[in-house]
């Protein structure tokens, strides 16, 4: 069931095609959310023997419009994990020195160390993706991008980084509405920018944007997933799912120590 939402290598897509609001086999939302507590334990025993074994790097990418729920990945889908071994890497708009590099040069170095799981808030899709909306470079150096892009991550996976993207798809009305509670809760306001209503308006030329990035950058050594998040359970339950069975994939096994004496006490 989880292939339906992977993009196949050159795959033309219409997000509009793609039910923002699935809930799969999952009748009810209980039981989808017992579901993903059951991935969360399982999740947390193999990260830890990820870490432990020390044989693998995994690279998570998450994109969304606003409020399309990256943050909220972060927090239930790898909620209980080692944070000794998975960290978040978030890009923002980028500095004066970052500026003056390769767009890929701040990105590479927050890829994942051997036994890590590094998620990427936004990434180097940002430079495919608001570059390309706000147009802050010429087309042509933008669609440049798409090739280099796959030959990066080309180069992670033959160094053995396992990578997995996924695109948090929501609805238009959907934004609407969680822009309208954080704008009525006191409590999520600080969430809120007009900012966010400035790009809300560049909606259309945004799904064009992720459209291309898609279908240019799904590749199979760095598949896309297109993730249905209006349900936010569903979108965990997804998510994590993808993530455990790669996890399992990999046959790791704990370490064993040193040959130790048959008589060893600890005194």
């Amino acid at each position: 069931m989880i292939d339906r939402y992977r993009v196949k290598p050159n795959q033309a897509i219409n997000l509009a095609e793609w039910d923002a609001d699935a809930r799969g086999d999952f009748t009810r939302k209980a039981a989808g959310e017992a579901a993903v507590a059951k991935l969360n334990q399982e999740l947390e025993h193999l990260q830890e023997l990820l870490y432990a074994e020390n044989r693998h790097k995994v690279l998570i990418v998450l994109q969304a419009m606003d409020t399309g729920g990256k943050d909220g990945v972060i927090r239930h889908v790898f909620d209980g994990v080692n944070p000794q071994g998975v960290k978040v890497a978030s890009f923002k708009a980028p500095t004066p020195k970052e500026l003056s590099h390769d767009y890929l040069w701040r990105i590479h170095q927050q890829t994942p160390a051997t036994g890590e799981i590094v998620i990427f808030n936004r990434s180097h899709y940002e430079d495919v993706l608001v570059v390309r909306v706000h147009g802050l470079a010429p087309e042509e150096v933008w669609r440049r991008r798409y090739d280099q892009i796959n030959a990066f991550e080309r180069m992670l996976a033959e160094e053995g980084t396992t990578i997995l993207k996924f695109y948090l798809h929501i609805t238009k009305d959907e934004q609407k509405a969680r822009l309208q509670s954080r704008l009525d809760d006191p409590e999520k306001r600080w969430k809120f920018s007009l900012g966010d209503l400035a790009e809300r308006k560049r909606w259309p030329e945004y799904m064009h944007a992720y459209e291309d990035a898609l279908s240019k950058t799904s590749t199979d050594w760095a598949p896309w997933y297109v993730v249905p998040a209006n349900r936010k359970w569903y979108r965990n339950w997804v998510i994590s799912t993808v993530i455990v069975d790669t996890l399992k994939a990999f046959d790791m096994r704990y370490p064993q120590p040193e040959t130790l004496p048959d008589n060893l006490v600890i005194e």
